[in-house]
């Protein structure tokens, strides 16, 4: 098991969305890379929203921590029982059976205390996201318009690039233009993903289509 100290401070400080679009850098034969990950947690409003996360929710994290150690602690004898058992001469499969239950059930229970206790975090978490990730297609255009770029790719798409080609720092200045802060607070009754799908309601049916296609945005992990 991963400690939960280190998943949560990677939650807060990893970026929070990836995308995939389709733009292009006219001064590269064509190419423009965008980094999605590093514009994003390179963002203004995404550094204070993760300092004030940290700060907002100590109290919950470090509980959480508290209380993963003594799920460790309290699982650690019986996976020792366990494996002592399997290297047995003649292993008791039954036995081993209902000592894997054990174990697998108490995890189980562990991951889920483990999530009620952040959950007020990881939905203030994922409201600051969605925020970011509602900015992030219009901050990839404008950084697109800007270069006069017609199709960008993400690092994962490309073998090779020319450093000129990289505007992953133009659309961390775009996200900073558009969204300069963003709120840890959800409104009441805000459930993730609300805010595509108001996006979407409101869009007309026949709507024209855009010059380039919208993001797709990707949920980071842990704290």
């Amino acid at each position: 098991m991963n400690t939960f100290k280190k998943l949560m401070l990677a939650a807060a400080l990893a970026a929070p969305a990836t995308i995939a679009a389709t733009h292009a850098y006219a001064q590269v034969s064509g190419i423009g890379v965008v980094d999605p990950d590093a514009a994003m947690n390179n963002s203004r409003a995404w550094k204070a929203a993760a300092q004030q996360l940290q700060t907002t929710y100590k109290a919950q994290l470090d509980q959480a921590q508290a209380r993963q150690k003594a799920i460790e602690a309290e699982l650690q004898p019986l996976v020792t029982a366990y494996e002592t058992a399997r290297r047995a001469a003649k292993p008791n499969e039954a036995a081993l059976r209902t000592q894997a239950q054990t174990i697998q059930q108490k995890q189980q229970a562990g991951q889920q205390e483990l999530a009620q206790l952040t959950s007020p975090f990881a939905r203030a978490r994922a409201y600051a996201i969605e925020q970011l990730q509602g900015q992030l297609g219009a901050a990839v255009d404008a950084a697109a318009k800007r270069k006069n770029a017609s199709l960008v790719l993400t690092p994962n798409s490309v073998a090779f690039m020319q450093p000129a080609a990289d505007l992953t720092a133009d659309v961390t200045t775009e996200l900073d233009r558009l969204l300069p802060s963003v709120s840890i607070t959800p409104p009441a009754g805000w459930q993730p993903g609300q805010q595509g799908q108001q996006q979407q309601a409101a869009a007309p049916a026949a709507a024209a289509p855009a010059p380039a296609a919208a993001p797709a945005a990707r949920q980071p992990a842990g704290r």
